[in-house]
């Protein structure tokens, strides 16, 4: 294991948090993360940054900064049933058997975050009795792919993951960004953390199964204001990781892929309907229109701009229709790409598809003792 110096921190200061960052050929973004993460201020922080296996300038740039500590994550294990772990686990197993604070933040290298973000998130954190705490980040979004298709993924998720039922404790539904992730080590360890997940793509939400399942608090929310990223840089991208995660998110892709291709058809007819009954003065049109609307409000909820969600509405809803069945397709095979390596789906070894694998049931643990409250 090789590193560099430990986090410059004052010798009275008692570490609180450990952020661990993995990285894979983050050459892009990996300097505007740390410069972001490196000035924070108002808590006692150390920084870990795992390299996955980079063969660009990963590396050298996280050594140019003083006081960040540089791992390697090693060759990726073999989990159970003979699947890989993913190579973001297994930087993050690695980066935590290193982290020495109480708290343990998981972000990914495409983040930047805001000043202060960081103690306030503790802060957070302790006020909402959390066990883990998680931020949607705000999503920066610039070529036409991004553009389009972005609105339309983070309103869908919006509607499948809603934030109140995510907080609940007794809630069936759970979820977290992997982009910004923090845990209480000590709940973390007693859970199995990401060693307990490692063979999962879709680590974020299994890792808050985790913490449910185990009675601890799951607190999520939309981190605009802490954190902000740009998840994709080109359409293969983009499209290579959509394909990866899409069918893991929403139970029935290709019942989405329809429901939301109809969606949007209507939606067009009936502004074509308003266009024409506003210049024959029919009162249709007003009906029309609110058809349209509908479609507007629900992608406004992804949290993009005006220009961005009328963009999404004329090319996203088609895009993502089109993202869905790929997905669903790449994992009835059995095998999805992400970053130069291929991960075996649940769909390769067993009878059950991948859709449904994402739609398990959280047992009900309204008869366990919580350790924290709601």
């Amino acid at each position: 294991m090789d590193g560099s110096s430990p986090a410059a921190q004052p010798q009275f200061a008692t570490l609180e948090v450990s952020i661990i960052v993995p990285a894979r050929d983050e050459e892009s973004s990996l300097g505007a993360c740390l410069e972001s993460l490196t000035t924070q201020a108002g808590v006692a922080f150390e920084i870990i940054v795992v390299d996955d296996g980079s063969s660009d300038r990963t590396r050298e740039i996280a050594q140019s900064f003083a006081g960040v500590r540089l791992i390697s994550a090693g060759p990726l294990p073999i989990g159970r049933a003979g699947k890989n772990w993913t190579g973001k686990n297994s930087a993050l197993v690695a980066g935590a058997k290193q982290a020495r604070a109480p708290w343990l933040l998981f972000t990914d290298a495409d983040t930047v975050h805001q000043p202060g973000s960081l103690k306030r998130a503790l802060e957070e954190a302790k006020r909402e009795q959390a066990d883990l705490l998680s931020y949607s980040p705000e999503q920066v979004v610039v070529t036409f792919a991004e553009r389009a298709v972005m609105p339309v993924v983070f309103a869908e998720l919006a509607a499948k993951y809603p934030l109140h039922k995510v907080r609940e404790q007794n809630s069936a539904v759970v979820a977290a960004n992997g982009q910004y992730v923090l845990v209480r080590r000590q709940v973390y360890d007693a859970v199995g953390g990401h060693f307990g997940v490692a063979t999962e793509i879709l680590e974020d939400v299994a890792l808050a199964r985790l913490f449910r399942n185990a009675g601890r608090r799951v607190y999520f929310r939309y981190g605009g204001d802490a954190v902000r990223t740009r998840m994709y840089r080109s359409w293969p991208q983009l499209r290579e990781g959509w394909t990866k995660n899409l069918a893991l998110l929403f139970p029935h892709p290709e019942r989405l892929a329809l429901q939301s291709l109809l969606f949007w058809t209507t939606a067009w007819l009936s502004m074509a309907v308003a266009v024409s009954g506003a210049f024959s003065r029919h009162y249709l049109w007003i009906l029309s229109a609110a058809v349209w609307l509908l479609l507007y409000r629900r992608i406004r909820a992804a949290h993009f701009t005006t220009g961005n969600n009328l963009l999404a509405i004329l090319f996203g809803v088609p895009m993502f229709a089109y993202l869905l069945r790929r997905s669903k397709q790449a994992h009835e095979r059995g095998q999805v790409s992400w970053k130069g390596r291929a991960y075996r789906t649940d769909a390769a070894s067993e009878s059950t598809p991948a859709s449904k694998q994402a739609a398990k049931p959280i047992p009900r643990i309204e008869n366990q003792r919580l350790s924290t409250e709601n």
